[in-house]
């Protein structure tokens, strides 16, 4: 019964640790999820066509569209999130909002 109650606690607080995880990161969003869609659509389609120029031109221009000012603090939480080019935010941080 002691293992039961071990193995329950454990989920319980593995499941905690998660949501933690999880809030930590919507809080540190620097733009709201619905431009992050925008920017990971926009990504998806442009590097379908111009491919990866293993630089941030295509998120630039993205954010540009969308309206968004703080281009540099966007780019330096992607950079962060394992954003290191155009195809690598698609790739790394797109997967990160599945959660949300």
């Amino acid at each position: 019964m002691k293992d039961k109650i071990d193995k329950d606690r454990r989920k319980q607080i593995r499941n905690e640790i998660r949501k933690k995880a999880l809030e930590e990161f919507k809080s540190s969003l620097p733009m709201n999820k619905e431009n992050f869609k925008r920017l990971f659509d926009y990504l998806d389609n442009e590097l379908k066509t111009l491919g990866c120029m293993d630089d941030h031109t295509i998120t630039r221009r993205s954010l540009n569209i969308i309206g968004i000012e703080n281009t540099e603090e966007i780019l330096v939480w992607l950079i962060d999130h394992n954003g290191y080019c155009d195809c690598e935010i698609l790739a790394n941080v797109e997967e990160q909002f599945e959660q949300l």
